[in-house]
């Protein structure tokens, strides 16, 4: 067998396993996510806070979508103080993330309460505040 079959045959080898290996990781994925939404269906509920000034924007995990892909909603312009409770399934994480652009600087806090205690809290300031509170699903461990 000459050199340019050899070369030929491994390259053709390579993009085969590898394709088969992208195809097993999404297939991998997609059992993991319905085992997960199927095994963890236990449903809790978590209070979001968001206070300070000069926010533009509120995102966070309202309980659509998935476990492992939770949907995000949107509040444009709140009123501060912001407050919400929604109601999230198994291991999706609760998570609030206020979006504030002042080029005076702004002050914002966001916290997450479970059950009448704070799992989680963050602040920011200056001209751009995000990232906000994320936590683990208190029924997760």
């Amino acid at each position: 067998m000459n050199r340019t079959t050899r070369v030929t045959r491994a390259l053709a080898v390579s993009v085969l396993v590898l394709g088969l290996g992208a195809c097993s990781a999404e297939s991998v994925d997609q059992t993991v996510n319905k085992a997960v939404d199927e095994a963890v269906d236990e449903t809790y509920e978590v209070t979001y806070e968001v206070t300070g000034t000069s926010v533009d924007e509120i995102t966070y995990h309202g309980g659509g979508g998935k476990a492992m892909e939770p949907e995000l909603e949107t509040v444009d312009a709140p009123t501060l103080p912001w407050k919400k409770t929604v109601k999230l399934r198994g291991i999706m994480p609760p998570a609030v993330m206020p979006l504030a652009l002042d080029a005076g600087g702004s002050d914002v806090t966001c916290t997450i309460t479970y059950k009448g205690k704070v799992i989680k809290e963050a602040k920011g300031e200056g001209m751009l505040s995000a990232g906000g509170c994320v936590a683990v699903s208190p029924i997760a461990g």
